[in-house]
């Protein structure tokens, strides 16, 4: 029996950027694909100046494109950073996440987006997660982000926000939370019974108390409730000794930098970025939207293939 065909809606990320080339160009890596339905969200004349960089037109005739984030002509502008185009980016990507809300696709995938565009458009905005718990409905607090990428899967408690904040909202239910999320997003993607491994706040997670009580008082309270419930977990432990020994299937990390530096070492511009803890699934690049050279149409798009492949059930 074949398997049934999943339905993905997929935003163009920052019209100003490299996303509309890159999903182009993924959708032409994957015509033919019979276990896969996409359709794009983004304005039609974007679409269309990327069709002519990439050499691409012969697809646009067959796209299903949902006309969303319409774009003031004077904005259009591949590379420059303007509010309009930030605000066609967030646009998009709702239209997307409210059609798979109403039951029209299995999953998002998002295109890169610019957060000083976002800014400038005066739309709170701290990455895709509190993008899309908003548009669900949902505490931005308990949407997390999952980087995956050369063999790593990394689930952050905290993420776009100087360390001090974060620092200040790291606790023992958030860190719960986080893991939990995580945990789910595996069973998902095949992991019935995740590794995980806590890393630690402070460096040798805080090394019992000697570098201070953060460890001791945010991490290990969850941790321990962690495995009243069952899960296979240890930790807190100092993430550089947690990733020398690359031994589990989930690692969740305290901040931005300590998820993201290893996943981008190990797969640079190759990372899928998926949000996870809401009703809808989204999953995005884990990398920018490369405005130095964006409409060139030398962008390639293996981060946007691999998310797509993913929450296609290709991978």
């Amino acid at each position: 029996m074949s398997s049934p065909t999943r339905r993905i809606a997929l935003s163009v990320g920052d019209p100003n950027g490299i996303g509309p080339e890159i999903v182009l160009k993924a959708l032409d890596e994957l015509a033919g694909e019979q276990r896969l339905h996409v359709a794009v969200f983004g304005p039609p004349a974007v679409l269309e100046r990327a069709a002519t960089v990439t050499g691409l037109h012969r697809l646009l005739a067959s796209l299903d494109l949902r006309a969303a984030g319409e774009l003031p002509a004077a904005a259009a502008r591949p590379g420059q950073v303007n509010a309009e185009a930030g605000a066609s980016a967030v646009a998009c990507a709702t239209a997307a996440i409210q059609a798979c809300r109403a039951g029209e696709f299995d999953a998002v995938v998002a295109g890169p987006h610019h957060e000083t565009a976002i800014a400038q458009a005066g739309i709170p905005f701290s990455g895709y997660p509190s993008l899309l718990a908003r548009a669900c409905g949902q505490p931005e607090d308990q949407v997390f982000l999952l980087l995956m990428g050369g063999g790593l899967r990394i689930v952050h408690v905290t993420l776009h926000e100087s360390v001090a904040t974060a620092l200040g909202r790291i606790t023992p239910d958030l860190v719960v939370a986080a893991t939990r999320a995580g945990v789910r997003a595996c069973r998902m993607l095949g992991l019935a019974q995740p590794r995980v491994a806590l890393f630690g706040i402070n460096p040798h997670a805080s090394e019992g108390t000697l570098f201070g009580r953060e460890d001791a008082e945010r991490v290990a309270p969850a941790a321990r409730q962690l495995l009243a419930e069952g899960l296979d977990l240890t930790g807190p432990h100092g993430a550089d000794v947690l990733l020398a020994d690359r031994d589990h299937d989930l690692y969740v990390a305290m901040f931005h930098d300590q998820g993201h530096i290893p996943v981008k070492l190990l797969a640079p511009q190759a990372a899928s970025a998926i949000s996870i803890g809401a009703d809808v699934l989204l999953a995005s690049t884990g990398h920018g939207s490369a405005m130095d050279i964006a409409g060139q149409g030398i962008a390639r798009p293996d981060a946007l293939l691999r998310s797509l492949r993913l929450l296609g059930g290709l991978s």
